[in-house]
């Protein structure tokens, strides 16, 4: 069963830009967020960004102004822009949607790589 499905993840030089997709079935009613983390070797998951369904949007200190996380309704689609990118970035993110208030739902994650 697959739900939400991550894309857009690759290597980037620092300084990049890459742009993270995340697909969310349709079959997932009552978003009432959607969101990315990210967990980096050795480190927790962290969250990174997370919008609302009235589109208010949170980011992490480590990324602000730097990453733009977006949603588009008719699509099921969120996005995580991500400029500047430095190898601290480098993860595997997560794409995560809470539903209503007691629904998880996570994806299969990207990996992103920052390196020259």
């Amino acid at each position: 069963q697959v739900q939400l499905v991550e894309s857009g993840g690759g290597l980037v030089q620092p300084g990049g830009s890459l742009r993270l997709s995340c697909d969310v079935s349709r079959s997932i009613f009552r978003i009432t967020f959607m969101g990315w983390y990210r967990q980096a070797p050795g480190k927790q998951r962290e969250l990174v960004a997370r919008i609302s369904s009235g589109g208010s949007a949170n980011y992490a200190d480590s990324v602000k102004d730097r990453f733009t996380i977006s949603r588009d309704n008719a699509k099921n689609t969120v996005y995580l822009q991500m400029n500047s990118l430095r190898p601290e970035d480098t993860a595997v993110y997560y794409c995560y949607v809470l539903s209503g208030w007691s629904d998880n739902y996570w994806g299969q994650g990207t990996q992103v790589t920052v390196s020259s």
